[in-house]
């Protein structure tokens, strides 16, 4: 059973834009901070983004700030990554993540995970 599903993912040119959700399958996270992780191919897993339950903290790893931005609608149970002027790097498999804290996942952790969506950027 999923817990955490995501969608959006895709092909896209570089400088164009995807916008990830993350919607919740059987429990509805409430209290939880909800992220983004991602891992290229050949490469360690790594922090994104993350929100607090309320949205009103957020954490962007530096090579994301400024072109990403995260955020929740806790009444549909859902968290959106909205990508913007992506560059070939990004490239990787996206990964939707809960966890009681939000700060403890830009430490790279989280307690729940989701399957993963595909983006590339091709140049």
């Amino acid at each position: 059973q999923v817990q955490l599903v995501e969608s959006g993912g895709g092909l896209v040119q570089a400088g164009g834009s995807l916008r990830l959700s993350c919607a919740a399958s059987g429990r509805t996270f409430s209290g939880y901070g909800k992220g983004w992780f991602r891992q290229a191919l050949g490469k360690e897993r790594e922090f994104v983004a993350a929100i607090s339950w309320s949205g009103g903290t957020t954490y962007y790893a530096d090579s994301v700030k400024g072109r990403f931005t995260i955020s929740r609608d806790n009444a549909k149970n859902t968290v959106y990554l909205q990508m913007n002027s992506l560059k070939p790097e990004d490239t990787a498999v996206y990964y939707c993540a809960a966890d009681r804290a939000s700060a403890a996942m830009s430490r790279g952790g989280a307690e729940y995970w989701g399957q993963g969506t595909q983006v590339t950027v091709s140049s």
